[in-house]
């Protein structure tokens, strides 16, 4: 051995380095992708090999969790009747080619029949979980990026493990990295009190890696089949006055009632039996799918994407949005690092005469994504693109709206960790009262924001500049 080991270890670094290259090739879609990892693998032979086994391959088995649920004929049925075939007669005309994008874009046809409410932080969201989960009789479906073990979260836990104590059927979901965020984790907590809850994905050595591939940052509360609370939160302290007080961090969440809580159940049903092999089937978790309010006509469509068969889905839509957009376009993402295309997309726009505001964060909890973004900023602004630094504590909504008329919310930033890495939840709405209010939150901000313009790029020191391009480098793994 003593003798040999060297053309042992040359063979083991060809076999691998040759292996994974091969792999890399006839897998990945993006061929940027394809290059870099290629290159990692022929210039660290068999470290490279072992990185790509680790951070590099998609396990995930696409006709598993993206396999369409089996409905029932007369569910079918139901469904049919609700399902949105054109565009309401008073919309422009635009707004009916968005809707057959979105159909063949999405998994999810777009229903009629809904109300959807936005809660503003987690001074209105937090209460409304406690309330839902309060009033449950049936069945409580959960789901989250982040479950910290703190404050509040140990309120929601206590609330779900008194819910299971008085017979409510329940399910809880944590995606494996985002329950390491604090110790211990609150699984324990919900596993000791009796309550069913599964770890997404668990990482190959354990840890709790910031840039983990493959995670599920789908944030979803599905009460009795009825009711749904779903958008950009995880349970946090922070995101309170009580907890954060000056230093609370804001975000947007959504309650919704109607068919398509429907979808949201689907889409919980889906990662659960991926996760655990259990199919959540029966009326305690699947209500009539005719559950449609009165008074109330939301045009609601669930859009899921990951990196199985909806892999690009969110940025699908957001681009299908941005082609058919004719006087405004306002967005907001705490993590905004579009790809070419979507930059391409965002410059057009602005090209063809519509306003296009973007509002990100001035102050970022991710410094590392901060540094990337303002490498990349110049390519928007200087095409005519408005971007805004947000002042005051850091926000963490995912909002976007069209023309007063269309809006697109959820758990999407616009990095290529949601649109290609991660599994994730979004709601899109053809609702005129839901787009002005997501359009005056998004004008709120931008009020006390600071405006990101190309002589402010340049005046930063060439070292700053230089540093935010060589981390820019690493987007595509932020």
């Amino acid at each position: 051995m003593q003798e040999y080991w060297p053309h042992i270890i040359l063979v083991l670094s060809l076999a691998a380095s040759t292996a994974a290259t091969i792999h890399a090739a006839m897998t990945k879609q993006d061929v940027r992708a394809a290059i870099g990892w290629v290159a990692i693998v022929i210039f660290s032979p068999l470290l490279g090999a072992l990185f790509y086994f680790f951070a590099g391959i998609n396990r995930i088995r696409q006709e598993r969790v993206s396999q369409q649920r089996v409905l029932q004929d007369h569910d079918l049925m139901l469904i049919e009747r609700l399902v949105i075939k054109q565009s309401l007669p008073e919309w422009p005309h635009e707004f009916a080619a968005l809707r057959r994008a979105g159909d063949s874009i999405a998994r999810y046809k777009l229903l009629r029949g809904n109300s959807v409410e936005l809660l503003d932080g987690g001074d209105q969201t937090y209460p409304a979980m406690l309330e839902a989960i309060a009033d449950a009789k049936k069945s409580i479906a959960m789901q989250s990026y982040i479950f910290d073990h703190d404050r509040m979260g140990v309120r929601i836990a206590q609330a779900l493990i008194d819910a299971h104590n008085r017979g409510v059927e329940i399910r809880v979901l944590i995606d494996a990295v985002g329950a390491k965020y604090s110790r211990p984790p609150i699984t324990r907590m919900l596993m000791k009190g009796g309550v069913p809850t599964a770890r997404f994905l668990p990482t190959a050595i354990g840890m709790r890696l910031a840039y983990a591939n493959l995670r599920s940052h789908r944030k979803l509360l599905v009460i009795d089949g009825e009711l749904a609370l779903a958008g950009g939160m995880n349970i946090r302290e922070g995101f309170t006055t009580e907890f954060g007080q000056n230093k609370m961090t804001r975000d947007t969440h959504f309650r919704i009632r109607g068919p398509a809580t429907r979808q949201l159940m689907d889409s919980f049903a889906h990662e659960w039996e991926f996760t655990t092999k259990e199919r959540l089937d029966g009326v305690q978790w699947f209500n009539s799918v005719n559950n449609v309010v009165q008074d109330a006509n939301t045009p609601v469509r669930v859009v899921t994407s990951g990196p199985d068969r909806t892999l690009g889905a969110n940025q699908s839509m957001v681009m299908a949005a941005l082609s058919v957009a004719q006087h405004h376009v306002r967005i907001q993402s705490p993590y905004f690092l579009p790809d070419i295309v979507l930059i391409g997309a965002l410059v057009t726009a602005a090209r063809r005469g519509v306003i296009v505001d973007v509002v990100i964060p001035g102050n970022n909890n991710l410094k590392l994504v901060s540094a990337a973004m303002d490498a990349q900023l110049d390519q928007l602004v200087g095409a005519g693109v408005r971007i805004w630094k947000s002042t005051g504590t850091f926000d963490h909504s995912k909002l976007m709206a069209v023309d007063g008329l269309w809006s697109y919310a959820g758990s999407s930033n616009l990095d290529p960790r949601s649109l290609r890495l991660n599994f994730e939840l979004d709601l899109e709405m053809y609702d005129q009262q839901m787009a002005h209010t997501i359009e005056s939150r998004i004008d709120e901000t931008i009020e006390t924001s600071n405006r990101v313009t190309l002589e402010s790029l340049r005046s930063k020191p060439f070292s700053i500049q230089l540093r935010n391009r060589l981390i820019w480098l690493a987007s595509p793994y932020l």
